[in-house]
């Protein structure tokens, strides 16, 4: 591969890495709009539900409200069978009317509660959706927070390592200068002591008194003496 090309590999490889580390940078944050959103939708949801269950209720009102016309009015025809047969059939039309109105009613109420049975369902599989959603989120930002920490740690512990190398290197140089000067000294002492005995010998010699070595002869009269 020519040097042009490697140059040009080399671009784009650190253009992606670049753009891939913009994009995991902002990760968080658009999961975090995408819950928001998503949050919202979930409350337009609840709230249309609420309406359908208004209508259920509405509805089941209407249904309540034949059933006790029904009664009312079969409880007239068989009351007007006997007097006048023409209102009791009058009668008998209403009730077949009402119960026509009545079916009608019920087919919208079952439609009403069909509707909100699947929607409670689709609302309760998406709130549960979020929810693990929102518990990953915080453990990737929990996660996100204690590598942070531990490239902080960890760049601090380098250093002072580094830092600690440094000055174990200086204390090594230093006990080793201590001990040279230790030596020195103790080398000058030995110097020192072994000039003053030369010294005294001398002195000695010079005044005709014999030094702290014993003559032969004074060993021998002493051995002859005992």
């Amino acid at each position: 591969m020519s040097v042009w090309k490697k140059l040009i590999t080399a671009v784009k490889g650190g253009a992606t890495e670049a753009a891939e580390a913009v994009a995991d940078s902002q990760a968080i944050r658009i999961l975090d709009q995408e819950i928001r959103e998503a949050k919202e939708e979930l409350r337009k949801s609840d709230h249309a539900r609420t309406q359908i269950l208004a209508k259920c209720k509405l509805s089941q009102q209407k249904i309540d409200s034949f059933n006790a016309s029904i009664s009312e009015y079969e409880a007239h025809a068989r009351k007007a069978v006997d007097t006048d047969r023409e209102l009791a059939l009058d009668c008998a039309r209403k009730v077949s009317e009402l119960k026509e109105e009545r079916a009608q009613e019920q087919a919208y109420l079952d439609q009403f509660k069909q509707s909100e049975k699947h929607l409670a369902g689709n609302i309760q599989q998406a709130k549960a959706n979020l929810r693990r959603l929102e518990q990953q989120v915080d453990m990737v930002k929990a996660t996100e927070s204690v590598q942070k920490a531990q490239v902080a740690v960890s760049s601090r512990h380098m250093g002072a390592n580094s830092k600690m190398k440094t000055a174990t290197e200086s204390l090594s140089r230093i006990q080793d200068k201590q001990k040279t000067r230790s030596a020195e000294l103790e080398a000058a002492e030995e110097l020192a002591s072994e000039d003053s005995n030369t010294d005294l010998e001398q002195r000695l010699s010079q005044a005709g008194i014999k030094g702290g070595q014993t003559s032969a002869d004074d060993e021998l009269s002493r051995i002859l003496g005992k």
